[in-house]
């Protein structure tokens, strides 16, 4: 048996509101003689005011307008008691016709039938609200299902998408470290540098992941499939989503400038008692002077684990002084003592390396490289005994001397052109000049060619390469005679 069978029936108590007392009295009639059940009339008002009087004395629960009554203001009716905060039934009823009546629910029915409406409503009003209510609750749990639903495939999504974003992140870490972007780290300033450049690594593996993994997932995983075609869905933008990645990659240039600024700070970190060496670029060749020892030489000579200070210049075009193992790298400028550039260095493994320069300087860009020797501090300081003296053979001094003004950088000696004649070729004894004349090569066309190198150019050569005057590294004064004597003995000493 169902609840409404089973459970005594509650009277419905009818309200009836007509300034026309016939009204009244007829429809208590009607609902009387029809013996309606359930159905109790519990008074008549003639206006809005005694209905809100008899609201709270009477509580019905049915208000029945007169349809046709003209006092009668029907919105307000339908204001305080359908749409306000006091919410009943109220029936608006027209009873002129003797054939039908028309109520507030817009059912036309026929005179006879409103007592049957009355039953319908007194009998079905419970389980009506009890469906209303039962189907109110299935369609919430539908719409939460649904949510459950769409948010549980969404995670599904992310966290799928997240792992592969792991995996490649892992993979490109991995194969970084394995082709070894950074050659051997051999100086103090290199270890911020990394640490830093490895960092960097890690999160440009991490950012390409993120943007690869999630656009390849997109296109394979929501891509139209065949024969859709339906529109896509519309969605809005997400203000959280927009702030997320505003001040995601914000927060991450901070933290790497701050952490770029603390390298470079470890970087130029002063040490007592550092060696000085004075670095000199020149197309196309480096020289590197000792001030305090009096030796100058083509090789950077640097000992172990003693932090040597670099001053660094440029007797021409602009040069930039690099190894890569010591990773720090700055510029030599040309303009003198005014323009002279520092730069540290500590060198922490023995063995050899090489400086390049790493600015575009002239056509022999490429070649213009040196030698640079870490060895102990024994070994520097014999080097450093040897180099300071003097040898009393012109030959070995000459040499020397060709070091001192970079002659190396422009002529060879084993025949090789560069950008001036190669010192083998002088061994012939004549000289084709560039108006097609020929003249014996001797000491005294030697030495006016570096004391005067445009007053005869040999054929296939240039002028104005050749610096109009030497100067000495190390004392700061111009060559010599002695020291030009020198050099010829050491180029004659070539064709021997």
């Amino acid at each position: 048996m169902s609840t409404a069978q089973s459970e005594p029936v509650k009277n419905r108590r009818v309200l009836i509101a007509s300034s026309h007392p016939l009204f009244g009295q007829g429809l208590r009639s009607l609902l009387q003689e029809r013996q309606t059940a359930g159905v109790e009339v519990v008074g008549m008002v003639s206006n809005l005011e005694e209905a809100l009087q008899a609201l709270d004395q009477l509580d019905p629960d049915l208000i029945i307008v007169d349809y046709d009554d003209k006092k009668l203001n029907r919105d307000e009716f339908l204001a305080r008691f359908v749409e306000g905060e006091k919410k009943l039934r109220v029936v608006l009823l027209s009873l002129q016709s003797a054939q039908e009546a028309i109520v507030y629910d817009r059912r036309t029915l026929a005179a006879a039938q409103i007592d049957d409406w009355l039953e319908e409503w007194t009998f079905t009003e419970d389980s009506s609200r009890l469906a209303a209510q039962r189907g109110k609750f299935e369609t919430i749990m539908d719409h939460r299902r649904t949510f459950m639903k769409n948010r549980l495939q969404k995670a599904t999504h992310l966290l799928i998408a997240g792992f592969l974003v792991v995996i490649v992140t892992a993979l490109l870490i991995f194969g970084m470290d394995y082709i070894r972007l950074l050659p051997t780290a051999a100086s103090a300033q290199a270890e911020p540098i990394d640490q830093l450049f490895h960092l960097e690594f890690k999160v440009i593996a991490f950012l390409f992941s993120l943007i690869v993994v999630f656009m390849l997932y997109s296109i394979i995983v929501f891509r139209r499939k065949r024969g859709d075609t339906t529109d896509a869905e519309h969605i809005e933008g997400s203000t959280n989503l927009e702030v997320a990645w505003t001040v995601a990659p914000l927060a991450t240039v901070l933290v790497f400038a701050y952490l770029g600024g603390s390298a470079l700070a470890a970087t130029v970190a002063p040490a007592p008692k550092p060696l000085r060496v004075e670095v000199i670029g020149k197309q196309w060749n480096w020289s590197f002077v000792y001030p305090d020892y009096g030796v100058i030489s083509d090789k950077l000579y640097l000992p172990v684990d003693k932090q040597a200070v670099l001053l660094l210049r440029s007797d021409d075009v602009i040069h930039s002084f690099w190894v890569p193992e010591f990773r720090v790298k700055q510029d030599a400028l040309p303009g003198g003592q005014d323009f002279v550039r520092e730069l540290r260095v500590t060198p922490t493994q023995l063995g050899e390396f090489k400086v390049r320069c790493a600015e575009l300087c002239g056509a022999q860009h490429t070649y213009m490289e040196s030698p640079v020797l870490v060895v102990a501090q024994t070994d520097f300081d014999a080097w450093l005994t040897k180099e300071a003296g003097l040898s009393d053979d012109p030959v070995e001094r000459g040499q020397k001397w060709s070091t001192t003004f970079g002659c190396a950088s422009c002529h060879s000696i084993d025949g090789t052109k560069i950008v001036g004649p190669s010192w083998k070729d002088l061994c012939e004894g004549q000289a084709t000049l560039a108006d097609g004349s020929v003249i014996p090569v001797d000491e005294n066309y030697l030495r006016e060619s570096i004391l005067n190198p445009n007053a005869k150019i040999v054929q296939g050569f240039a002028a104005g390469i050749m610096p109009q005057q030497f100067i000495d590294p190390v004392s700061k004064k111009p060559i010599t005679d002695q020291q030009i004597s020198d050099i010829i003995a050491y180029m004659n000493s070539i064709c021997r």
